[in-house]
């Protein structure tokens, strides 16, 4: 019964790790334990290759670009959504915004400063940064795809450890547009900003 049980948990793992690493996307490589296909990776890190493009899939079915992997922290960044012109609204927004998959190994880091722009009032009864020094509206300002959203009500924050680490939220009524900055400095000019949306995953068991 033991030796049952233990091939039946050997093969059921075999079905969804692979220790090898998957083939290249493009020119972009990818480590193990991401995966683009059932033969290669871990099934639990499933990225897509799409074009020669390494993408991420959120919850709601958006595709992320993904801008950068670094294996020896965990972590990779994917390119914030776009912002339509004249719209000031993100193209992830009928999704919700940014939403990761609860279930999977996924999360938001803690090194990601959010702009949120377009926003009703409501959001000042939160504790973000809403003033006139907030550095949205930097972006709103000097940024082109910011331009649609001057004259908004916009706010930044750093998505700590308190905040829910599986999503962005947008919906109209609240906040219709977002980007994002990675290890952003307060000090650091605008033309050197890092944008992106920094991901970690847990390591395999």
């Amino acid at each position: 019964m033991v030796i049952l049980l233990l091939f039946l948990l050997i093969t059921g793992l075999g079905s969804v790790i692979n220790a090898s690493p998957c083939s290249n996307c493009g020119d972009f490589e990818v480590p193990y334990p991401l995966s683009t296909n059932d033969d290669c990776g871990d099934k639990r890190y499933k990225i897509y290759c799409n074009n020669d493009s390494l993408e991420f899939l959120s919850a709601t079915g958006t595709y992320y670009k993904i801008l950068k992997i670094d294996t020896s922290a965990n972590k990779l960044v994917i390119k914030p959504p776009n912002i339509f012109k004249h719209t000031c609204y993100s193209s992830d927004l009928i999704g919700g915004g940014l939403v990761l998959d609860e279930s999977l190994p996924f999360n938001i880091s803690t090194l990601n400063t959010v702009m949120l722009l377009n926003c009703s009032d409501n959001i000042l009864q939160s504790p973000l940064n809403c003033s006139s020094n907030s550095i949205c509206r930097q972006f709103e300002e000097k940024v082109e795809e910011g331009n649609g959203c001057m004259n908004t009500l916009c706010c930044h924050y750093l998505k700590d450890s308190v905040m829910n680490s599986h999503k962005i939220r947008l919906r109209v009524g609240s906040c219709t547009a977002y980007t994002c900055l990675v290890d952003f400095k307060p000090d650091e000019p605008f033309k050197k900003w890092n944008y992106g949306i920094e991901l970690q995953w847990k390591p395999p068991n």
